[in-house]
């Protein structure tokens, strides 16, 4: 796919996201099918007197090598890629795939050693804490395909939701920022629905483009063991090839002790990993004006208009509430009025009703101040 769009994205991945500076390192890991994307970002990194190291992944060698996993494998992994992570100053990760389901039958176990030996150092402890990083996907005909559109329609919609103007957005986030950040009780009403915690003295992240594309969130940690109630989340969360709908958890003091979904038993399999999967890692709304509508990408529906996410198990360093794990799984509930509505309040003030924040201060984020 040519496309001047391409150009654009890759400058503002170098240079917003990443804020790559003369002499730096940095990873591109991506499929063969973002080849156009990733000469862009070979072109543009060069041109700034840097480095670009090119990893290239294929999800049929990448099931291949999981079937086969094992905890000395893993570490062995993580011991080669090590080096390169320590080195680099930012990170580029462009997932492509052809089938969402190509893991689905790697064993679970399988799927869980190679997330505690090798993903969890690689990416949460390396990554995440020591680079300027960012993580997007690529348009092609099984993304189309996952959002009920024509690849055309798809590549506009993708443009459209990853080149806006991020600078915007940030602007208008502030409000809400300060808001969170002088919040103590949260509440989420909605349909099977009735939650509380605290968010007291926590910071708050905003979300506008630098970590990830597409993006628009801006999150927080619960208090880790103020989390009582239900919820359910009534967007569908593909989680290591396994499509759960209609998530529902029971909290008590923090803990997950109730848990089902389409497929609870692979539910409760990831909540017993270890003792942080069944504790929360992140609160945060979804705010992008051109996520519409689920497409079973987490990276798109987090950011969806009228949203929210929890994240199950590992925090944010930037936003902490103490809670490690090896996971970090976002599960989104939808407050527009076609998927039920839902109310959030703060401190006992009505926020936000069927996705359209009500208080003037935080307008600029709903849909027609963001386009």
């Amino acid at each position: 796919m040519k496309d001047q769009r391409i150009e654009t994205l890759a400058k503002n991945l170098v240079d917003y996201s990443c804020k790559v500076k003369a002499g730096d390192s940095v990873i591109i890991e991506g499929s063969e099918q973002a080849k156009d994307l990733i000469i862009a970002l070979v072109r543009y990194i060069y041109s700034k007197g840097c480095f670009p190291f090119v990893r290239l992944s294929n999800e049929q060698i990448s099931r291949e090598v999981l079937l086969g996993v094992t905890e000395d494998f893993s570490k062995k992994l993580c011991n080669y890629t090590l080096p390169m992570f320590k080195e680099a100053a930012a990170y580029i990760g462009i997932g492509v795939s052809n089938n969402a389901f190509e893991t689905s039958d790697v064993p679970n176990e399988k799927k869980q050693i190679h997330s505690k030996f090798y993903s969890k150092p690689i990416h949460i402890d390396i990554r995440v804490k020591k680079t300027n990083w960012v993580i997007l996907r690529y348009p092609n005909a099984s993304m189309a395909q996952l959002a009920h559109m024509s690849l055309e329609k798809f590549e506009d919609y993708f443009f459209d939701v990853c080149n806006l103007d991020y600078k915007k957005m940030r602007d208008a986030m502030k409000p809400l920022k300060k808001l969170m950040e002088s919040t103590d009780k949260v509440r989420i009403v909605a349909r099977d629905t009735d939650l509380t915690f605290s968010i007291k003295g926590q910071k708050t992240k905003i979300c506008s483009g630098e970590s990830n594309i597409p993006d628009g969130e801006i999150y927080t940690a619960p208090i880790r063991d103020s989390v009582n109630g239900k919820i359910r989340f009534n967007v569908p969360s593909l989680c290591k090839g396994i499509v759960h709908n209609d998530i529902t958890l029971t909290f008590k003091d923090g803990k997950i002790i109730k848990e089902s979904s389409s497929n609870t038993e692979a539910l409760t399999q990831e909540f017993n990993v270890d003792e942080g999967a069944r504790y929360t890692g992140e609160f945060a709304f979804g705010v992008n004006p051109y996520v519409t509508a689920p497409i079973l990408d987490t990276l798109f529906d987090e950011k969806m208009v009228a949203s929210i996410h929890i994240a199950m198990g590992n925090c944010y360093d930037d936003c902490s509430n103490g809670n490690k794990s090896q996971n970090h799984w976002d599960m989104v509930q939808s407050h527009s009025h076609e998927n039920g509505g839902g109310k959030i309040y703060f401190d006992d003030v009505l926020i936000r009703k069927d996705g359209i924040f009500v208080l003037d201060e935080l307008k600029g984020l709903n849909p027609e101040n963001l386009k």
